[in-house]
């Protein structure tokens, strides 16, 4: 069995299942191999009712006290069965949308419930559990069992009946570090730690499996960067670029000061590209801290130095926001800008490739369409990408082939510690803005229960009155029978009902690119009211007229991830308002998400973030999209980053011939995200 056989060469896996392993993006058994299981469920002793502790998963052995009844609620129903266990304690059980389950529970049948504590009421109780027979449940007692992420049709069941048949794939896998290490760092071989990933015989051997596929991603990530630094490393600079007094100018026109940060990173660009040896840095600023003001003063001095300079955005709504922006502010200078995007079709797009190619353009602003093969550049001196998280290190060896080797400056949102940067981005320079302009004024934040939902309603009731717009996050795109999470789809009715004069969307990450850019761009132009989304706005929009936002079920994802979704708001001159509603009660997620309400400062929240993510935490909080790790977590895995780093560093060093471990390869055509 090698890496790129199709899983169709697997028993039980035929054309139909092959076509929604396609759709998981499994193309072949290396990405079956990589297909990590979302959770586990465990199977503990049976407690009791009166043991169970709110927000933990527990199993209970009941037998059925009454018939079921149904009561519709919201687009639900609530399937009622009351259940006693082994104290004679009686507790009314909800199923969501199985009915069906009348003919499955016949009074005093015995079962064991599994599922995770919530609060209804005063009293706790297991929402949706999962029920198994005495026997069933016996034989399962004390294991782990893998839960896979699922498209509709593709089953659990089949999933591991698949990775079940990987185990000689797993065992041939080469160990490309040495025993001392791997003892000296109690870290299990590779072939091992799929096999266990997959199919863990305990908490304590999940947690090792688990660190070393942690360690593998990021070893493979460093060495990917390494190649990339090494075919960089000191290129010569081969543009004569000067300083420019109408750049000073523009910058004493402006309305307001530069910050000290932002003028400290002004001269560490100009320094960088009238030097002797080409640009490579990166530019990490807080939400609002006024990169993009900086990375304008950077592609000024280049286009006046006679050049072109390129500015790439992750979504089509940003790139159009910075060009009707930018179009206007350089026009005085004589400067042409032009937008190039996968919608810019036809003869347009011929007009924009030629201006390109001719110069007619110096300024071209877009998205990937920027780093396509049809796009020649003419003179191309400086690439400036927004948001670099979503921007490849292949992406950047493509920008960086166009043309004679262009300066290239990554603006960074994402608040990543120094000491992880400096490992993760070691091919660049990096600059810190770590102050914001002093007209910006702070978010007022608020943590609450969902108590506190209507009044948030009326809250954005009164922002739109006042002519504002709000967001509101929920994590999962639709209903689900099997969660109690918000959904977009519901959510967005609910709030048609609550606030009818309100004009509400919603946005997810399964809709068509299209249909995502009409969304975004009518609520970018004031035309939505409230947007419902995932956290597909993460990155990407510029609204300054929105002025509230609220995330609902907050507990899902790291604190990172939600300080970017609060940085979607605090843009204009209004003063904005956060809301980070948890959606169950405890007392760690309470702690988590004050420290958002305590502060809007990115660093330290991430800081706070690996502090208080215990190794409990790496199942079930969302963390950003920083990086396409499937496993790793820069924040809560920082050490292994470290010591990742420090082994590839030792292995160069004693001239280890890292190309012999095929584990260690990465084709052409796989991104490693930066």
């Amino acid at each position: 069995m090698n890496d790129y056989d199709s899983v169709d060469i697997l028993k039980g896996v035929g054309a139909k299942s092959k076509a929604l392993f396609l759709k998981c993006n499994v193309n072949n058994i290396k990405d079956l191999g990589d297909y990590y299981p979302r959770t586990y469920e465990s199977f503990l002793e049976p407690t009791t009712f009166s043991k169970m502790k709110l927000g933990e998963r527990c199993a209970v052995s009941v037998k059925v006290h009454s018939r079921m009844v149904v009561r519709p609620a919201r687009r639900l129903k609530l399937c009622l069965i009351d259940m006693v266990d082994s104290e004679g304690t009686i507790n009314e059980i909800c199923w969501f949308n199985m009915p069906f389950l009348a003919n499955v529970f016949n009074i005093n049948q015995q079962y064991v419930i599994v599922g995770e504590v919530t609060k209804r009421g005063t009293k706790l109780t297991i929402n949706h559990p999962k029920y198994y027979t005495l026997e069933e449940y016996e034989s399962l007692k004390g294991s782990f069992q893998p839960v896979y992420p699922l498209t509709e049709g593709l089953s659990n069941n089949l999933v591991v009946k698949s990775i079940k048949q990987l185990e000689g794939y797993f065992k041939a896998k080469k160990e490309y570090l040495d025993d001392d290490f791997l003892k000296s760092n109690d870290m299990m071989r590779l072939s091992d730690a799929y096999i266990n990933m997959h199919f863990p015989g305990s908490l304590d051997t999940l947690i090792l499996a688990r660190n070393r596929i942690v360690f593998h991603e990021f070893f493979k990530f460093l060495m990917s960067l390494n190649r990339l630094k090494e075919s960089n490393l000191k290129t010569p600079n081969n543009f004569n670029i000067k300083e420019d007094a109408r750049v000073h100018k523009f910058i004493t026109n402006l309305p307001y000061d530069l910050t000290r940060a932002q003028k400290e990173t002004y001269e560490d660009i100009l320094s960088d590209i009238t030097g002797k040896y080409t640009m490579n840095r990166l530019v990490q600023g807080d939400v609002g801290s006024g990169k993009t003001v900086v990375a304008l003063l950077a592609l000024l001095t280049v286009i006046l130095s006679g050049y072109q300079g390129a500015m790439m955005a992750p979504t089509e709504v940003l790139a159009r926001q910075h060009y009707k922006k930018l179009k206007d502010i350089l026009k005085p200078y004589g400067i042409n800008v032009s937008l190039l995007t996968g919608s810019v079709k036809g003869a347009e797009r011929k007009e924009v490739l030629n201006s390109i190619a001719t110069h007619d353009t110096d300024l071209i602003i877009g998205t990937h369409a920027l780093i396509q093969e049809s796009v020649k550049y003419n003179n191309l001196a400086l690439v400036v990408t927004d948001e670099q998280h979503r921007f490849g290190v292949k992406q950047r060896e493509r920008f960086i082939n166009k043309g004679n080797s262009p300066h290239v400056l990554i603006m960074s949102a994402t608040p990543i510690p120094r000491t992880l940067a400096m490992m993760l981005f070691g091919d660049m320079d990096i600059s810190v803005m770590d102050e914001k302009p002093a007209n910006r004024l702070p978010i007022k934040n608020c943590v609450v229960g969902v108590g506190y939902r209507k009044a948030s309603y009326k809250f954005m009731h009164d922002e739109i009155n006042k002519g504002h717009q709000c967001y509101v996050i929920c994590p999962m795109v639709c209903e689900s029978d099997n969660s109690d999470a918000e959904d977009v789809i519901s959510y967005s009715e609910t709030l048609k009902d609550e606030i009818p004069n309100a004009n509400i969307a919603y946005l997810h990450g399964k809709m068509k690119e299209e249909d995502k850019n009409s969304v975004l761009s009518s609520f970018a132009k004031g035309e939505v009211d409230i947007l419902v989304s995932t956290t597909v706005v993460e990155v990407g929009i510029d609204v300054p007229n929105a002025t509230f936002i609220m995330i609902e079920n907050a507990e899902r994802f790291g604190l990172a991830q939600l300080h970017q979704l609060r940085g979607r708001v605090g843009r204009g001159d209004s003063q904005s308002y956060a809301v980070f509603m948890y959606g169950k009660e405890d007392e760690h997620i309470k702690e988590r998400l004050n420290v958002l309400a305590d502060s809007n400062d990115g660093f330290y929240i991430a800081k706070k973030d690996l502090e208080l993510r215990g190794p409990g935490d790496f199942f079930g909080i969302r963390q950003s999209g920083i990086m396409n790790f499937k496993v790793g977590d820069i924040y809560q895995d920082g050490k292994l980053l470290s010591l990742a780093d420090k082994k590839l560093k030792d292995m160069i060093a004693e001239g280890v011939d890292l190309s012999k471990y095929k584990e260690l390869d990465i084709p052409k055509d796989i991104e490693l995200a930066i």
